[in-house]
């Protein structure tokens, strides 16, 4: 089976949504919450379940990040200060472990190799599987009863470019002209990341 690591995105270009009201938040495609139950509010950042009291915007988020047909928006929630998930390779979080996963395996085109509907104790295993094949590139993770993204699985070790390519669809989705310096400065570090 091969390693496997589940990621979250970067808030970088997030943070910013905090501190508007909601009449600047239905501009971006976001609603502020509260979280009112321990479980519900899956942080795509943190990869994990908001506590009660947390701040959270759910934001409209745009996978994958290639011009595939398979490319929708999902909701996803943000916790404010959140920092992004650092797991060890084949570690399922909680807040992927509790809930009834629909799982999505992809090509290099990002276009769909195989789905499953699992529960998510079960899908480490799956995931493993799916990357032994080597045409599958990724799996994205969502809540199979509310629809969230919840997180993308890739390869452990694979290219960090990956993520920021994810970071850089994130951030054109979301953002309007007012974050189109940062989208540039994402665009110039995949590049500088290229190499010569």
């Amino acid at each position: 089976m091969a390693p496997l690591v589940l990621s979250g995105i970067d808030p970088a270009s997030l943070r910013p949504l905090f501190d508007l009201d909601d009449a600047g938040l239905a501009a971006h495609h976001a609603v502020r919450h509260i979280a009112d139950s321990a479980r519900g509010f899956p942080c795509r950042v943190s990869l994990r379940d908001a506590a009660v009291g947390e701040e959270l915007l759910l934001v409209s988020y745009r996978h994958p990040p290639a011009a595939s047909p398979y490319r929708v928006c999902a909701p996803v929630f943000i916790r404010r200060g959140a920092m992004p998930a650092r797991l060890a390779a084949n570690e399922v979080p909680p807040h992927v472990a509790h809930r009834l996963l629909s799982v999505r395996a992809c090509d290099p085109a990002d276009c769909r190799g195989a789905a499953e509907v699992r529960e998510g104790v079960q899908v480490g295993a799956w995931l493993g599987s799916q990357l032994d094949d080597p045409g599958i590139a990724q799996a994205h993770l969502h809540s199979a009863r509310h629809g969230g993204c919840l997180c993308h699985a890739g390869r452990a070790g694979a290219d960090p470019r990956t993520q920021l390519r994810w970071n850089i669809a994130l951030a054109s989705s979301t953002m309007p002209s007012m974050w189109q310096k940062t989208l540039r400065w994402m665009r110039r570090k995949r590049r500088s990341m290229r190499g010569p």
